[in-house]
């Protein structure tokens, strides 16, 4: 085999290799949410599956030291209505659609309400998490940092 013939099967190889690496890469596991307004950490969110479906529990919050340092949910009209914000389950019933995932909810303890919610994984770097919450046309998207 030439010398060039090698590379270009080398770099076809390696190219084929990173996109499925990160086309696999999964969503499970921990992310620190980063306020899409401060662009401080607000928390640690762990992503798991259940039933086939994704969830979203809130492991940790970073709080400045005149915050509340273990919030309850108030505002929430829901079954998470005066609830630990820690433990709290903020995502809900997320299923996959190609690389996206989307048909769940997303609850932002800060006001209590529940949007529909779509993520994915950045397409340069699979450890930023875009996730959008929505109401119609109106949206706020916010990228997370997976944690090891």
């Amino acid at each position: 085999m030439s010398n060039s013939l090698f590379v270009k099967v080398f770099f076809a190889l390696f190219f084929v290799g990173l996109f499925f690496s990160v086309s696999g890469q999964s969503v499970k596991g921990k992310w620190k949410t980063i306020d899409d307004e401060t662009g401080k950490p607000r928390s640690v969110v762990e992503i798991f599956e259940r039933n086939g479906k994704l969830y979203g529990r809130v492991e940790k919050l970073f709080r400045e030291p005149h915050e509340e340092q273990d919030p309850f949910c108030k505002e929430c009209a829901d079954d998470r209505r005066n609830k630990r914000v820690i433990g709290m389950e903020i995502i809900r019933d997320m299923m996959k659609d190609g690389s996206d995932y989307e048909g769940g909810t997303i609850c932002d303890p800060k006001n209590g309400k529940v949007y529909d919610c779509e993520f994915w994984l950045d397409e340069k770097n699979p450890d930023i998490l875009h996730v959008r919450g929505y109401i119609l046309f109106f949206f706020r998207t916010q990228s997370w940092q997976r944690i090891d």
